[in-house]
């Protein structure tokens, strides 16, 4: 048996962790994006099939560039790239970058460049675009078409029965993320407790999706909004980490007991949906899994599916942002790097984050959603947070001294979070001016505003 079929204990899982922690010096970062794509033709959402369609997208990027297809059921899903990046699809057709794990945030921005170039290059041809937001503006749930993934099959179904915005977080939402390292156990601990607590702010600098349905909302995130009622058994604010002696194990007790979705056997999804992965690993309830056991493997697919607004999975996945236009998409793994991979800003930021409890960051998720910079996190007002950790960022940044062939660090990439912490203007509240004067209120325009 390999590895990864062996049946996992408790303290399997304990060492699967243990095993993902780097030096200091070799640490990366990990950036992912996602995009909506649409017909230039009516802005009308795009099929999986014909010839411009999801997979002709795919076809495609493989031929011209020299990607490797991942196939289910002879039908193309991802693609690999020779530099170790993936793009996959989420269910509603959005395009997914996991960028490659690197050193710098200049070179996660180069990567990031260089894929959205090929993907213009592609879309173009096939007379399609790219939208860089946070929520589909325009389309609902009907219009969006789903992928033909076996798991997303699964999540399909069980989705309403356990919250009523499920179905719009597969379908009608795009996001911007960042993967960090950790050294240790207490260094994790420190990581994620600080993030998470420190995720509304993000939330907040990043609004970008006010629209829903063809029209403007009050909400200046309706995909942070979506994730408050999608599944409260796998998302939100985990209480574990706001515990004093949160580790490893707390985390795998909180992992145990999210009801799973599905196993992966030969090559199809078995629906498992509600069942513990707890319960997958005792022996007396083989019968409950198609008469499987658990592997690590299952483990590994089953963390794929907690969806916490931060989440280890031998990394950290900073999960708080709105999709956005291209000019910010480097700012994210900016904004956490800077307070996450320094020392001396991330002292600052843990004890700003200190001061917050489990429920304070519960109820800022709601407030940044609504109400974006002029939310609040606890007595605090999210714009003066904003303020303070994006200082605490350029620091740690400063202090990482990782220069570009310009000479220049990685402080350039937090520009446009400095222009919306100085202006107090989230790219929701610009668009909202937009929409109600130049635009007359014209849906349409949103396209050709934040069209890549």
């Amino acid at each position: 048996m390999t590895e990864n079929n062996i049946s996992p204990s408790y303290t399997s899982l304990v060492e699967w962790f243990s095993s993902k922690e780097k030096d200091p010096k070799d640490w990366r970062i990990g950036t992912e994006h996602e995009k909506f794509i649409f017909s230039l033709d009516g802005q009308k959402p795009v099929a999986y099939e014909g010839d411009a369609g999801i997979e002709a997208i795919l076809r495609y990027l493989s031929k011209t560039y020299d990607m490797k297809p991942i196939k289910e059921n002879e039908k193309y899903i991802a693609l690999k790239t020779k530099d170790g990046a993936s793009i996959s699809l989420e269910p509603g057709g959005q395009f997914e970058l996991s960028g490659n794990v690197v050193k710098t945030i200049h070179h996660s921005c180069i990567e990031t460049n260089r894929h959205l170039k090929q993907m213009l290059d592609v879309t173009a041809k096939l007379g399609l675009g790219m939208l860089g937001l946070g929520f589909h503006p325009t389309a609902s749930r009907a219009e969006v078409n789903w992928m033909p993934k076996g798991r997303y099959r699964i999540m399909r179904d069980y989705m309403p029965k356990v919250g009523n915005l499920g179905l719009d977080m597969m379908l009608r939402t795009c996001t911007i993320q960042t993967n960090l390292d950790y050294c240790d156990e207490q260094d994790m601990r420190r990581k994620f407790k600080t993030s998470l607590a420190l995720q509304p702010v993000a939330t907040a600098l990043f609004a970008n999706s006010p629209f829903k349905d063809g029209a403007l909302t009050s909400l200046q995130s309706n995909r942070a909004l979506v994730w408050t009622d999608t599944d409260p058994d796998r998302c939100g604010v985990p209480t574990c980490v706001f515990e004093p002696n949160f580790g490893y194990e707390q985390w795998i007790d909180y992992v145990l007991d999210v009801p799973m979705y599905f196993i992966y056997r030969n090559g199809e999804y078995l629906n498992v949906a509600g069942k513990s992965f707890r319960r997958f690993m005792s022996s007396k309830h083989r019968d409950d899994f198609f008469g499987h056991t658990a592997s690590m493997s299952d483990f590994e697919d089953h963390i794929t599916t907690v969806f916490p607004d931060v989440r280890l999975k031998g990394y950290l996945e900073m999960r708080g942002a709105d999709g956005g236009p291209w000019s910010i998409i480097c700012a994210l793994p900016a904004l956490w790097v800077g307070l996450l991979y320094d020392e001396e800003a991330l002292e600052k930021a843990e004890a700003i984050a200190n001061k917050f409890t489990h429920q304070d960051v519960v109820n800022a998720r709601i407030s940044a959603a609504k109400d974006g910079l002029k939310g609040q996190l606890g007595s605090q007002s999210l714009h003066e947070l904003a303020s303070q950790i994006i200082e605490i960022a350029e620091t740690g940044l400063r202090n990482r001294a990782r220069f570009n062939k310009e000479d220049k660090d990685e402080t350039i990439f937090l520009k446009p979070l400095r222009t919306i912490v100085d202006t107090g203007l989230t790219q929701a509240d610009i668009v909202r001016k937009l929409f109600h004067e130049k635009w007359a209120q014209d849906i349409q325009k949103v396209f050709e505003y934040y069209k890549y």
